[in-house]
């Protein structure tokens, strides 16, 4: 590795074999979160990403939520194992070469609204002409075409439109929505997937093609059968809060001393051992007891029985009784807690990475375990530009080259 480049963290194990995705060049030109993500995701697998940004106007998640010492920590995540460049892409000099990078890559992930990259002359004719074997992934978020296709639009408004808000929450309160950017990371997996299903069929017919890729599409895919049941039964899922319709007891209860479990039963089976643990034997005679759904109806009596019994123990204490039981039960936990979690620990979930400007750091490891070519981590976020001339230099560019892209404002 370069040694002007960051080095490989500690979680980069040795392996006989290389990683999946090495070989694979991805351009990531997209921001905010979806289209970056699925970047992340297939660099974490080996791919090389070459993250390309604005030079006045970098990434916004550079600046989301919390910095240290000026660096923005979310950035620290999405942008691991990507390298950095800076083009802007509405100037003669910064489409030149950018096509020039498209030539070499094999899949440009984009997240303008539709009509932008045609406006520049970069659409897929373009693309295509320099590389037909190019996978061009557009990341929207309402798709390509339709009444709504040239909305502004974010994860938030997907969440509001799938139904996901509708049924969260209390069923007496406000519809609610996530705290977190939900719908960007369903559609960032999609959009992976989206990815590799294009290039198994490259494989197979030798030619590119366009990813289509509309937030609102994957969380209402996630949401489970809602629209076959409205088809055939005229049937809308309400705002339950905690509880579900298809099993109970089914709830967050609160223990003695003061913190909080979830249990759930989805399955017949585990439902009788919770109530043989709480005392309640009797209530697995009952004829509504029997399914799912019959158990649901009866919710309050069944929360009854199992809150009361939880209220009166430890956290500890009801954790090691459901355990012994083999009965479905967690803490609820927040981030204090997930990082001293021992079964994140002995996963590695969290990782430590050793970061140039920060030092050693925490984050999310790769989302699973390949037994013999693995992912790993091989470096944080980089900072704005980073790479830029070392990456033109490897495609060929020369030194007056880069000096009239400078001079033009084009890098």
């Amino acid at each position: 590795m370069n040694p002007t480049n960051p080095q490989p963290t500690t979680n980069a194990h040795p392996t006989p074999h290389p990683a999946p995705l090495t070989g694979l060049r991805v351009l990531d030109l997209a921001t905010l979160f979806a289209g970056p993500l699925a970047a992340t995701l297939l660099g974490d697998f080996g791919a090389e990403v070459i993250k390309v940004e604005h030079p006045a106007k970098p990434d916004p998640s550079r600046g989301h939520g919390p910095s240290k010492d000026g660096v923005g920590l979310w950035w620290k995540v999405l942008g691991r194992n990507k390298r950095t460049i800076t083009l802007d892409l509405s100037k003669p000099g910064g489409r030149a070469t950018l096509l020039r990078l498209a030539a070499t890559a094999d899949v440009v992930i984009e997240n303008f609204r539709p009509g932008t990259l045609e406006k520049w002359d970069l659409g897929w004719e373009d693309l295509a002409a320099v590389n037909p074997r190019l996978i061009l992934t557009r990341v929207t978020a309402f798709g390509q075409f339709g009444p709504y296709a040239h909305r502004p639009g974010f994860g938030t408004l997907a969440e509001a439109m799938s139904g996901f808000a509708a049924i969260t929450g209390e069923p007496d309160a406000p519809p609610t929505l996530p705290p977190f950017g939900l719908a960007d990371s369903i559609a960032g997996l999609a959009t992976a997937y989206a990815v590799m299903t294009a290039l198994a069929a490259r494989d197979r017919t030798g030619e590119g093609q366009v990813v289509d890729m509309a937030i609102i599409e994957p969380i209402l895919g996630v949401l489970g059968p809602q629209p076959t049941w409205y088809d055939q039964l005229g049937y809308v899922q309400r705002r339950t809060g905690n509880r579900s319709a298809n099993n109970a007891p089914r709830n967050t209860y609160r223990t003695a001393d003061g913190s909080w479990v979830a249990v759930s039963t989805s399955a017949q089976s585990i439902a009788e051992r919770v109530l043989r643990l709480v005392g309640r034997e009797d209530l697995t005679t009952e004829p509504w007891f029997a399914t799912g759904a019959d158990r649901a109806r009866h919710a309050d009596v069944l929360d009854e029985a199992v809150g009361t019994w939880i209220a009166a123990r430890t956290r500890s204490e009801v954790l090691a009784a459901f355990e012994k039981a083999e009965a479905a039960v967690a803490p609820i936990q927040d981030i204090r807690d997930v990082m001293t979690d021992p079964q994140y620990a002995a996963l590695d979930t969290i990782t430590t990475v050793s970061d140039p400007e920060l030092g050693p750091l925490r984050m999310q490891n790769v989302l699973f375990r390949l037994s013999d070519t693995p992912g790993a981590i091989r470096w944080a976020g980089r900072p704005h530009g980073a790479d830029t001339t070392e990456i033109l230099t490897e495609l060929g560019l020369t030194e007056a080259e880069l000096a009239t892209l400078r001079e033009e404002g084009a890098v």
